[in-house]
């Protein structure tokens, strides 16, 4: 790893800074030109404890990054993951406190509630659906506490800037029609997703790794070296198939998923 066991933990410092006083840092990527993906998955590790030690509780996973338009973006061939802690689950319906967060933007994804613990090396999409309790509809909440431009530079921000910063998650919301992996198939369920009522974006669950199972296979296998493993009752939001939404206070966000339901929130 190119960075110190000291400097990793002073990255995990500073994104917590930065997450209280709602006051962006400037991009790792740039402090440090040498950073690695695994520096970046040690802070955002870092950070976590931090959090545990406060108190936090952690309750799953999300996958990021899964479509191959986004990661010819960030200039990277796999999709990047964070963890899902206890505060970050807001109520379907309910209020999201905009002066917790900086900038929010929110995704409409498929969240996988496990029954049965997933460990790799070796996990396949198959392994994951039986593996799975529910599939149910959800809404990401992403935020940044790393600025996107850097003021000076201009360069955008890296894939390792958004490791580190917990892979953008802020939090969660699990709405809609819970799902048994055998009900359907999973690659055809879609969602109209509306702002303050108008459309803004489309997707099929598809457009994640072609099947949404696959990354959590990935996930499993990707945490394995590590000694983790996805446990029972943890909750795994399995990527994006939509563009971010910018939003804002007053704004509210609904994901129309037809037949399964719909999950929404409102930014107070």
């Amino acid at each position: 790893m190119a960075l110190s066991n000291d400097d990793i933990q002073a990255c995990a410092k500073r994104l917590h800074q930065a997450e209280r006083t709602r006051t962006q840092i400037r991009q790792l990527s740039q402090d440090f030109p040498d950073i690695s993906i695994a520096d970046a998955y040690a802070i955002q590790k870092a950070w976590v404890d931090v959090k545990i030690a406060e108190g936090r509780i952690v309750k799953g996973h999300k996958i990021g990054l899964t479509s191959k338009a986004m990661q010819s973006t960030l200039n990277i061939d796999e999709p990047d993951s964070g963890v899902l802690l206890d505060d970050m689950f807001f109520a379907n319906g309910g209020l999201v406190p905009t002066g917790r967060f900086i900038a929010t933007r929110v995704e409409a994804e498929l969240a996988f509630i496990m029954s049965k613990r997933l460990s790799g090396p070796d996990c396949t999409m198959f392994d994951v659906l039986n593996a799975t309790d529910f599939v149910v509809p959800a809404l990401e909440i992403l935020d940044t506490r790393i600025e996107r431009v850097d003021p000076a530079t201009k360069a955008t921000r890296k894939i390792f800037d958004t490791i580190a910063d917990n892979a953008a998650n802020a939090g969660i919301v699990l709405g809609g029609r819970p799902i048994r992996p055998s009900e359907a198939d999973l690659r055809w369920i879609g969602a109209l997703c509306f702002k303050n009522g108008q459309l803004e974006e489309t997707g099929l669950a598809a457009g994640v790794l072609n099947h949404p199972a696959t990354a959590v296979a990935w996930l499993a296998n990707k945490i394995a070296p590590l000694g983790l493993a996805l446990e029972p009752g943890q909750v795994v939001l399995a990527g994006s198939f939509i563009r971010p939404i910018e939003t804002r206070k007053g704004d509210t966000i609904q994901a129309d998923y037809g037949a399964y339901g719909s999950v929404s929130c409102y930014f107070a």
